[in-house]
């Protein structure tokens, strides 16, 4: 398998179209690190795992979930939840519109 080499080029490539800035050094040494981590996946791409049974979870549990159970100790009573909103109505919150219905389409 050929050696991957990120260069720094790469690097500051990737910063901007993940609309990241970068100092001065950082382009290198991130080249470096990841020029590392390539060469590391690439390593163990080599290695022959045809034999090993998938595995999806390594600690032995099962089932842990708790049950889904209401704890009123826990819960915050509606007058408290909008005493500080700004604006509510029947109970509710109410909020500007993020949705144009225009554009929707029913799923009914």
């Amino acid at each position: 398998m050929h050696k991957v080499t990120v260069t720094s080029d790469d690097v500051k490539k990737i910063a901007k179209l993940a609309n990241l800035q970068l100092q001065k050094d950082e382009a290198d040494r991130f080249a470096g690190q990841f020029t590392e981590t390539v060469d590391m996946i690439n390593r163990l791409n080599e290695i022959n795992t045809s034999d090993v049974p998938a595995t999806y979870q390594v600690n032995g549990l099962a089932n842990i979930s708790r049950d889904d159970t209401v704890d009123l100790k826990r819960m915050l009573p509606q007058e408290v939840a909008l005493r500080e909103a700004k604006l509510t109505s029947n109970g509710f919150f109410v909020v500007p519109r993020v949705i144009d219905t225009d554009e929707t389409e029913s799923v009914i």
